[in-house]
């Protein structure tokens, strides 16, 4: 950011009365450097919105527009995966059922077993179109056998 006007203003005066200058001259190049710098600034301003809209048009683009409705049984990402990772452990947890989709692509999932209910980000979701296997007991009988 260029925050140096009343500087430049200053340093300019001091200089020309030290070299005896054409005060009219030296002003009227003063204001045009001052206004090339207004346009460089405005020119910053202008490319950083234009990269900030790209970036966005090829974030959007990669994001997969999943629809849910009540009811659907989907999968839930685990999260957990990044802290403590694994080769053999299933990167989604499950199966819930949806119960509500509020806005912004959020929606109410219910845990069968326990009959809790959270929001998730639909991002995080995907359908299930399995049977009744649950991944996270499946991934806990492989290791433990009774």
């Amino acid at each position: 950011m260029c925050h140096i006007l009343v500087e430049l203003e200053h340093n300019a005066f001091y200089t020309i009365k030290k070299l005896n200058l054409d005060l009219k001259i030296v002003d009227e190049k003063r204001l045009l450097q001052l206004n090339e710098i207004d346009e460089l600034r405005l020119d910053a301003y202008e490319n950083a919105k234009i990269y900030k809209e790209k970036t966005k048009r090829w974030h959007d683009h990669k994001i997969v527009k999943r629809h849910f409705e009540p009811g659907q049984h989907v999968l839930s990402f685990n999260l957990c995966l990044k802290l403590f990772s694994g080769k053999l452990k299933s990167r989604w947890l499950g199966p819930f059922i949806i119960s509500n989709v509020v806005p912004h692509e959020t929606m109410e999932i219910i845990d069968e077993l326990t009959n809790e209910t959270f929001k998730v980000n639909g991002q995080r979701l995907k359908h299930y179109w399995g049977g009744d296997i649950d991944c996270q007991r499946l991934s806990i009988n492989l290791f433990n056998p009774k």
